[in-house]
Formats: C-alpha cells, sequence, structure tokens
C-alpha cells in the first residue's frame, strides 16, 4: 500500500488549522463560561440554583453570544486591523533584518504591552472592586502586544539571531494560549456576574411588563405568596383551581419559572412548574 507523503496541500491545511483552531477555542470556551456565569449569578439574585434551569453547553454558549455580539464584532474587527498591520511590518522585514527605525518601533510597542498590563494589575490591586470588569482584558492586551512585538522582533535581528527549535515555538505558544484564556475567562467572569445581576434587577424592576399567568390545575398546588390568589372555578365532582397573580418569568428545559406581582428578591418567591401538560396555562398581556 502506497505511503502518502505530505505534500504542500497538507502543510497549508495544518498552518491553517493551527492559525484558526486556537483562536475559535478560545472563543467558544469564553462563550461558555460567560453564559454559565450570567445565569448563575442571576439564579442567585433571584434565590434559586442556576441547576433549576437545566442549561447545556449548547444553552450557555447561546446565552454568551446574546449578550458578547457587538464585542466580539468589534475584536474580530480589531484582529482583522492587527493582521493587516502584521503582515505590513513583515513584509518591511528583510532577510538580512530590519531597519533599526522599526527595531526601535517593535521595542516601544512591547515596552507599552508591558506597562499596559502591569499598570492594569496594579490597578486590581489598589481598587480591586472597580477595576476587575475590565483590568482583565486590558493585561491580556498587554500581553499580546508584548508577544506580537517579540515576535517580530526577532524577525527583524534576521540572520544575527539563532532561530528557535520546534519545541520552543509550540511551549512560547502554549503558554501564550494558556495565559490569554485565563485572562479572558476572568474578564468573561466578572463582566458575566454583573450581567447576570443587572438582569435579575431588570426583573424585579419590570415584573408588571412580563406576561401573565393564570394557571387552571385539578389538585391545589398550594402556592404560598399571599400576592398569588386561589379559585375554585370547578364542580364537586370536578375540582378544578385557578390561580392568578402570576407571570411568567423564564421557559428552560421543560421548567416553567413565575414571579408574582411585587415580586423582589428578599420578598418573593419563585414558583417552579413542570412543563408537562399536568396544568394549564392561559397567557395574556
Amino acid at each position: 500500500m502506497p505511503v502518502l507523503e505530505p505534500g504542500p496541500h497538507k502543510s497549508r491545511l495544518m498552518t491553517a488549522v493551527g492559525l484558526v483552531g486556537p483562536p475559535v477555542t478560545v472563543i467558544g470556551s469564553v462563550l461558555i463560561y460567560f453564559g454559565w456565569v450570567k445565569a448563575d449569578a442571576e439564579a442567585r439574585e433571584m434565590g434559586l440554583d442556576v441547576a433549576l434551569f437545566g442549561y447545556n453547553a449548547q444553552d450557555y454558549l447561546h446565552v454568551g453570544v446574546n449578550h458578547l455580539f457587538v464585542p466580539l464584532i468589534i475584536l474580530f474587527a480589531l484582529g482583522l486591523g492587527c493582521l493587516g498591520v502584521d503582515r505590513w511590518v513583515v513584509r518591511r522585514i528583510g532577510p538580512s533584518g530590519a531597519p533599526p527605525a522599526l527595531r526601535r518601533i517593535l521595542r516601544g510597542v512591547g515596552l507599552a504591552g508591558v506597562v499596559i498590563a502591569a499598570a492594569a494589575l496594579l490597578v486590581v490591586l489598589i481598587q480591586p472592586v472597580r477595576a476587575t470588569l475590565y483590568a482583565p482584558y486590558a493585561v491580556a492586551l498587554g500581553v499580546l502586544l508584548a508577544a506580537w512585538a517579540l515576535r517580530l522582533h526577532r524577525l527583524a535581528e534576521g540572520e544575527r539571531r539563532k532561530p528557535m527549535t520546534f519545541e520552543q515555538r509550540v511551549a512560547e505558544g502554549a503558554v501564550l494560549f494558556a495565559l490569554i484564556l485565563l485572562l479572558l475567562l476572568w474578564g468573561a467572569q466578572d463582566h458575566a456576574e454583573a450581567v447576570g445581576r443587572r438582569l435579575a434587577l431588570d426583573r424585579e424592576q419590570h415584573v408588571e411588563e412580563l406576561p401573565r399567568a393564570v394557571i387552571y390545575s385539578t389538585v391545589p398546588l398550594d402556592l404560598g405568596p399571599p400576592e398569588i390568589t386561589e379559585d375554585t372555578v370547578g364542580t364537586e365532582a370536578n375540582p378544578l383551581y385557578r390561580y392568578k397573580g402570576l407571570r411568567l418569568a423564564l421557559v428552560s428545559e421543560q421548567r416553567l419559572f413565575f414571579l408574582h406581582d411585587g415580586w423582589t428578591p428578599r420578598n418573593g418567591a419563585v414558583v417552579v412548574l413542570p412543563d408537562d401538560g399536568s396544568v394549564r396555562i392561559e397567557y395574556s398581556r
């Protein structure tokens, strides 16, 4: 059986996978983690456990995309711009290296990256409550700037610098990838918690804007909050219980989550019912 030798097309494919794979992995991981933290913060503000939502990885990914759509577009646009700048600089680096002016610029960019990362970390230590929402992204930006400037500086040195071995390049790339991923997850956690708390606060302030729900059940449900009224509308032979004063808040994993009129996280309860047809529900505005 003939053995297929790796050709130029296979080499290009592996190069493309190596370039596209890590960013896609980072973005997917950040989106899923963002969705989970956001749902967990929202659930805690409502007095629930996030496990009650029954979300899976795809659900968390969807939640993350919903709240990070615009930032992701901006991130991709910046990434394309950076690729253009990178190609422009590389074209000006010849086999024997780069002009002294370009080397100075690259050293300045690298120094700026280090200063940005160090300043962001210092702000976190001084004012952790205010800074953590944006500091991880600033640190990631500084690290990327420093790594990019270092890579181009090595190219600019030309033949005067001994080339790195394959193992060294892999190890350096792995460390940089892990560091950027951790920084983005850190930033996603703080951002997602803020979004989750804001959503819970918005739900508290706009309970009256949620859809009204009237629940009919053949057995008493014993719904505790006094804002929920219970009426018997059936007959003695066929009892039917009607519950008013509820608002539909969330539908998730065959569960229905209801709030009552005047609900607050501190002085309210969340009613969770199975979405299995055991009760009849009428919705209105």
